[in-house]
């Protein structure tokens, strides 16, 4: 499975996306989206846009060149492919 994550800096939600993908031990690839993009794994936010329209916020998730969505999405995901188990109440 091929994953790659859209995030910005200072975003809880890709924090805790990545916290996900850490419980489920999965391998993935971060980019991260900022106004000037000049390092690996970087893209600009202009670029961004340009490159996926459909994306209304961060994280922006990828999966097998998919697009799934965002933390919940993917969690979703996750949970449908038995890759995490839903909290115990």
């Amino acid at each position: 499975m091929k994953i790659v994550a859209y995030t910005t800096n200072n975003c809880k939600y890709c924090t805790t996306l990545v916290q996900l993908f850490e419980l489920a031990g999965v391998d993935y690839k971060k980019i991260l989206v900022h106004d000037r993009s000049s390092e690996a794994n970087t893209i600009t936010t202009v670029d961004f846009k340009l490159k996926y329209p459909e994306a209304v916020g961060y994280p922006y998730v990828l999966i097998d060149d998919v697009h799934i969505g965002g933390l919940v999405e993917t969690a979703k995901f996750f949970l449908e492919k038995g890759l995490v188990t839903p909290p115990k109440k």
